[in-house]
């Protein structure tokens, strides 16, 4: 591939006919470096997680803090009026809260792909989805679905180009990975909650201290494998204790556990905290309160194992499943020098040798796969459910993973038959939408230059019409690869 073919394969979405990118490759990247708005008109329809948490009623959330007797001064006695409103049934409320939870899931998709799509800073808007990835939630459960795009458009956006602590601190506040991870219930043993006497037994049961953040935080986010201990894991959790959500249900559950204040918010609950010294990865934290957790992430975020981390995953993202070691090194040491500034990073990755390769050393996972076939077909709009439905055939529903590593983009993920045929079924899809306006071959030249094999020169050819040679062209080799 030539340059600029790299610039807009391996670091883009793919080219856009109607938008072709020329001149100087590295500039055409370091450009949109300044040219990204977080925030394009688009995005401005969709709601905030505050409009999303007033909009979606919560069956269960905060129950069981009910019970339990109220620890601050704010209770409100005066107020006796009772709603007569008749109160749905269980299975009734579940089938609304699914319906709307879906209905803003499907919004915000159309949303990214339609950004992803249109977008004149291509590469940027790959970085958004690689660090959505890396800090993965999943919209499989209803209690996150509603804030899976928030998650993305307002925790990760505004600060892709940034500072990497900046976007880790907004990514462990956010309502999407309180929720996923369970933290929003997570109460101390010592707290004020987790120490009342006059707890029910049952009740008391259930006042535990969750892992999970903790875990995510060490394992995926920052640090990586054989970096940190189980001990780690459980002194974090006890640093996290407290890390919750406002709580707009029920307004007895949200005094009981200090959780009141705008519906949708990161807060601080002292009743559920877990209070004392803690020592995480050798490091000695004696803060209190919120202060705590907030020293423990600004320290690991440019911890030199979280350098690498991110490091490693960045190149194995853009460059090759076997990244090189020195390059690796190279984005690790800028990352510390530069205390996490992630468009410094960025830069060492757009200059590096390694990174101008001529042979296409990537398979596109199915979202990249989807994406760069609508640009390359001029596609100007989609539709909420026919992309939702497309990303679900091809193996890869967006903000739905069934871990929080996120989707592996390693190639070997993605090559196998029965992936391969859904690409197939859904190149004849697109190709067919696409009427029959567009020369393949004048496309495939457009698109993949000199990169063509003379065997896809051939078959491109040899197809029975327009439309076949067209979904032919978007399951060659070359344009799978990137």
């Amino acid at each position: 591939m030539s340059d600029i073919l790299i610039a807009q394969n391996r670091f883009g979405l793919g080219a856009r006919p109607d938008n072709l990118a020329s001149g100087d490759a590295k500039f055409w990247l370091r450009n949109q470096l300044s040219a990204y708005r977080p925030f394009p008109q688009m995005l401005s329809a969709l709601p905030s997680r505050q409009e999303l948490a007033v909009g979606v009623a919560k069956s269960n959330e905060g129950t069981f803090f009910d019970n339990i007797p109220n620890l601050t001064s704010k209770i409100q006695t005066t107020n006796s009026s009772k709603n007569t409103t008749p109160k749905k049934s269980p299975i009734d409320l579940d089938l609304q809260i699914n319906a709307v939870a879906d209905q803003y899931y499907e919004d915000a998709l159309t949303a990214r792909a339609q950004l992803a799509i249109t977008s004149a800073t291509p590469f940027i808007e790959r970085l958004v989805h690689f660090w959505a990835n890396h800090f993965a939630v999943s919209a499989n459960s209803p209690n996150v679905r509603p804030y899976a795009g928030a998650f993305e458009f307002e925790a990760i956006r505004p600060h892709v180009l940034g500072n990497f602590s900046d976007m880790l601190l907004a990514v462990e506040q956010h309502p999407a990975m309180l929720i996923y991870s369970d933290q929003v219930n997570s109460v101390g043993e010592h707290s004020p909650l987790g120490e009342k006497t006059t707890l029910e037994k049952n009740l008391k049961n259930k006042l535990v201290t969750s892992e999970n953040l903790a875990r995510e935080i060490l394992q995926h986010h920052t640090l990586g494998e054989r970096t940190y201990t189980q001990e780690d894991i459980l002194e974090f959790a006890k640093v996290l204790t407290g890390w919750t959500i406002t709580d707009n249900q029920n307004s007895k559950a949200a005094q009981n556990s200090g959780r009141e204040g705008q519906p949708g918010t990161f807060i601080f609950s002292p009743l559920m905290h877990e209070p004392g010294i803690r020592y995480i990865v050798g490091k000695k934290y004696s803060q209190t309160g919120i202060d705590q957790a907030q020293a423990v992430l600004k320290d690991i975020a440019i911890h030199p194992a979280t350098a690498k981390h991110i490091s490693t995953k960045l190149v194995r993202h853009f460059i090759s499943d076997n990244p090189s070691p020195a390059l690796i090194e190279k984005l690790s040491q800028t990352f510390l020098s530069s205390s996490g500034n992630l468009t410094e990073v960025y830069k060492v990755l757009i200059n590096a040798p390694e990174s101008w390769q001529t042979q296409a050393a990537k398979f596109k996972t199915p979202w990249e796969w989807l994406i760069s076939s609508m640009r390359a077909l001029n596609t100007k709009g989609v539709q909420s459910q026919s992309i939702n439905s497309l990303c679900a055939q091809l193996g890869q529903p967006i903000w739905k993973v069934n871990s929080p590593a996120g989707y592996d983009d390693a190639s070997a993920n993605w090559t196998t038959p029965d992936v391969l045929m859904h690409r197939v079924e859904v190149a004849e899809l697109l190709a067919s939408r696409s009427g029959q306006t567009i020369d393949p071959k004048v496309l495939a030249s457009q698109l993949l230059g000199n990169q063509l094999s003379n065997n896809t020169i051939q078959t491109l050819a040899q197809a029975d019409s327009l439309g076949q040679a067209l979904a032919l062209m978007l399951v060659s080799p070359e344009f799978l690869r990137r």
